[in-house]
């Protein structure tokens, strides 16, 4: 029984066509994929989770809605990133010039690139490391910006292109630099 692959993650060979199929015919489910083609089953949220998601998004969609650089997606967007993995990060946006370079088709599926800034965010259940290298892989494949939040321990692990990652403990706001001017993410029911 030890020999058995963990439930979560499955090695079934997918084709993307076929990955898109499953991940449209099983709509209540979240459905990632790494590098290497296995299958990862994302279970639902708490309500905790749902509640800090929800938050987050709301900020980051009100700041573009104000300043319309680029588009904003929620942890059901689907990416293509370019080492071949399927991913759904929490939060992410991509730059306006990006979005509008794809096609019509390309839009409506899995969107065929790495978004330019990225937010995961740890629930109770979630494994930091497995987080961290997810985060490594988004950089790895072009994210100019990504951040990891962790309520449980109240920090922030900042992660750009060339750098090392940087930690912030307990801070009540968190910029989104030059790749998101003007963006600040208030923290405070995140971490409350």
């Amino acid at each position: 029984m030890s020999n058995l692959p963990s439930p979560l993650e499955l090695p079934i060979p997918l084709t993307d066509d076929q990955f898109w199929q499953l991940c449209q015919q099983q709509e209540e489910l979240q459905f990632e994929r790494t590098a290497q083609g296995d299958l990862i089953i994302m279970t639902p949220t708490g309500g905790i989770t749902s509640d800090r998601n929800s938050d987050i998004n709301f900020q980051l969609r009100a700041w573009n809605r104000q300043y319309k650089l680029g588009k904003v997606f929620d942890s059901s967007g689907g990416f293509k990133l370019p080492n071949g993995a399927d991913r759904s990060p929490d939060a992410s946006w991509v730059k306006l010039e990006r979005w509008n370079a794809l096609t019509l088709e390309q839009q409506a599926k899995f969107v065929p690139l790495c978004p330019d800034f990225i937010i995961e965010l740890r629930s109770l259940n979630d494994s930091l490391p497995k987080l961290q290298k997810k985060m490594e892989e988004y950089q790895d494949n072009g994210a100019k910006l990504g951040w990891l939040i962790d309520p449980q321990r109240k920090l922030i692990e900042v992660y750009r292109p060339d750098q090392s990652v940087e930690i912030l403990d307990s801070p009540t706001t968190i910029s989104g630099e030059d790749i998101l001017p003007g963006f600040v993410l208030d923290l405070t029911e995140i971490f409350s």
